[in-house]
């Protein structure tokens, strides 16, 4: 039973439509279930004599309809409202009330009362004993009866309901008979005319709404163009804007073409699906079963394409990057805008540039045949940058130019700081290998007393800038290029991972972090402690003061500091431009012409001298910028000079 409310806003819409159009409206416009109330739920405020309940009419049989009404019942289903629901919302004016100047008499009585049965027993017109020609009769005998006016302006307002109804649903000769006794009711002209325009409107549209329904049977709702019931439908609307049957015959097209849609779907032709569902929407925009069969098809292409992330995932944890991105591909074809794509397509870029590590992520590499693990190593992010000096950047040198750009395509991890003492001392009493200062005897060490490096025989890569016994988190000096190369071999032995000495173009790229100012940390001298430079403020053991330094930058050591005393780059990375330079798998090369442009090493077999990258505790400002860059010869062992390491990943 519809609520209170419900019948409320009925009763709204009826007012607002006007008599004719109402009358239309509540049968079967745009939402005719909503007006589908049983009779006993509508209380007629008017009914004829006082205290009597609403007249109610019975179902009428419908007379035998023509084959072409046949093929128009079997096309949409119609809902319509009872002919007492629509009598009650009629705003028609009902006839005025005469002065009665005295009381009716019994015969007028009685046959008043017979009408009032008639009428409730469902016979309004048509015959001596129908509740109109009783009215009539007691109007003939007492013209001023209030009941007996009454009851007739009720039998009007319930044939025009009738009539109204019987349009709707193509009725012609039922609709054609009640209103021949509309008309035979006297002040019913203005009534009648309206209605009798429908009636035309109707045998015009109707042989078209029976063609309609033979190609909705046939199949053909909305194709092929030319010949399908769509076409017809809208052709009959422009006709008749209010005929119930076409409204019905556009939503059960648009039925059909959604059906389609989900036909689709099961398939999982998602394009097919969305290819009708475009053909769907122009058809009623508005309607509820649109929005439930787009609900219906948004919820299964969710739930198919989580699925297929989900072997995705399955598929990438395995190892099998080629087929993760293949189900990925084919989750967003299904879903673009599924949750999990953008993360999942990280984590897919990830495997394949960084091994499933990411940009920026610290780790290290358990041995495999011993205790130990590898230095901390930290994931760099892969990307473009201009190698060398631009021709305007103070301190170039032609070594630097021209430059150019190179391009990291590979994902790969660099040691977050330099190789240590104690790092390269467990290589040493692991491996027995005998470094080249131990072997050849002696390294370079700054002397305090001049002021400058000088040649010690009994110099070891053990000791410290200056020939003393080093602390273990000091970067390891006094290094040669081969010792270098042969920790990074003894290393991939014990991790099973590819270590190596890193490229000139990967460690100024590393070096810079995305930055474009001659040094990492900007212009000129630095606001804060960021590396081991020459400053102006440093001091020597002895008092000795930096010639040509950082003016006004002091960072407390004079000499090596323990790794990670200042602060890192934009990649995680500790002194990288300051602290010790470093020994990079190059071999020398006056300038870049003809330089590999993709972070390869440009190697020469048999040459021996090698590139040193970054600046030192001892560097001056023009030996410090990014672009710096200077040729040693493989076997030179430096109290300034070290090295870090790159795993690929």
């Amino acid at each position: 039973m519809p609520s209170k409310e419900t019948v409320q806003r009925q009763r709204a819409f009826g007012g607002a439509l006007g008599v004719l159009v109402l009358a239309f409206g509540l049968t079967y416009h745009f939402f005719p279930r909503v007006f589908h109330v049983s009779p006993e739920e509508v209380a007629n405020p008017s009914a004829p004599g006082a205290g009597r309940a609403a007249p109610v009419a019975h179902p009428r049989v419908s007379p035998a309809a023509p084959s072409e009404q046949d093929e128009i019942n079997a096309g949409p289903p119609l809902t319509l409202a009872p002919t007492a629901v629509i009598a009650a919302r009629l705003t028609r004016k009902p006839a005025p009330l005469p002065e009665q100047t005295s009381a009716d008499p019994p015969e007028v009585k009685a046959l008043v009362e017979r009408a009032d049965k008639a009428f409730l027993a469902g016979r309004i017109a048509g015959d001596k004993n129908s509740a109109a020609a009783l009215y009539l009769q007691a109007l003939k005998l007492k013209p001023d009866s209030r009941a007996a006016v009454q009851g007739l302006d009720q039998v009007r307002t319930h044939l025009i309901a009738q009539v109204t109804q019987d349009i709707a649903v193509g009725d012609s000769e039922s609709a054609g008979t009640l209103l021949d006794n509309l008309k035979a009711l006297p002040n019913t002209a203005n009534d009648v005319a309206p209605l009798e325009a429908s009636m035309k409107t109707l045998l015009q549209v109707r042989p078209m709404l029976a063609q309609a329904a033979s190609l909705l049977q046939q199949g053909k709702a909305d194709k092929p163009a030319g010949n399908n019931a769509l076409e017809l439908y809208r052709q009959v609307q422009k006709l008749d804007p209010q005929n119930a049957v076409a409204v019905q015959g556009v939503l059960q097209v648009q039925h059909v073409v959604l059906d389609r849609a989900l036909a689709a779907v099961a398939q999982n032709d998602f394009a097919g699906a969305e290819q009708s569902m475009t053909e769907a929407t122009p058809i009623q925009p508005d309607s509820p079963q649109l929005h439930d069969v787009r609900s219906q098809i948004d919820n299964i292409r969710q739930q198919r394409a989580a699925n297929v992330l989900a072997q995705a995932r399955s598929a990438l944890d395995a190892g099998n990057i080629d087929l993760a991105k293949q189900l990925a591909g084919q989750a967003q074809s299904i879903s673009p805008q599924l949750a999990g794509l953008d993360e999942f397509e990280v984590r897919l870029t990830n495997a394949r540039l960084y091994a499933s590590f990411k940009p920026g992520q610290v780790f290290t590499d358990r041995y495999v045949d011993m205790s130990g693990q590898s230095p901390t190593m930290v994931v760099v992010p892969t990307g473009k940058f201009m190698m060398g000096a631009p021709d305007n950047e103070p301190g170039r040198t032609d070594s630097q130019t021209p430059q150019h750009e190179v391009e990291i395509d590979k994902g790969f991890a660099f040691a977050q700081t330099d190789i240590t003492v104690g790092e390269f001392k467990e290589f040493v009493r692991a491996s027995g290998y005998k470094p080249e200062s131990v072997t050849q005897g002696g390294a370079s060490v700054y002397d305090e007393r001049t002021g400058v490096m000088r040649d010690v025989s009994d110099a070891t890569w053990a000791d410290d800038y200056a020939g003393h016994a080093a602390a273990d988190n000091l970067p390891v000096v006094n290094i040669s290029w081969n010792d270098a190369r042969a920790y990074v071999q003894w290393l991939s032995q014990r991790t099973g991972k590819k270590y190596r000495l890193p490229s000139e173009s990967e460690f100024e790229y590393a070096l810079r972090a995305g930055s474009t100012t001659r040094y990492w940390w900007g212009g000129g001298v630095p606001k804060t402690k960021v590396e081991n430079l020459t400053g102006s403020l440093d001091r020597s053991p002895s008092g000795r003061r930096w010639s040509h330094a950082f003016d006004g930058y002091g960072d407390g050591h004079w000499g090596p500091a323990p790794v990670m005393s200042y602060a890192p780059n934009a990649f995680g990375l500790y002194d990288m431009d300051g602290n010790v330079s470093e020994w990079t798998a190059d071999c020398w090369h006056d300038n870049y012409v003809r330089a590999p442009v993709d972070g390869t090493a440009w190697i020469n077999p048999g040459c021996s001298v090698r590139v040193v990258r970054g600046g030192s505790w001892g560097s001056s400002p023009e030996q410090a910028n990014s672009a710096y860059r200077q040729g040693a010869d493989a076997s030179i062992r430096s109290g300034r000079v070290g090295f870090r390491i790159v795993r690929e990943l």
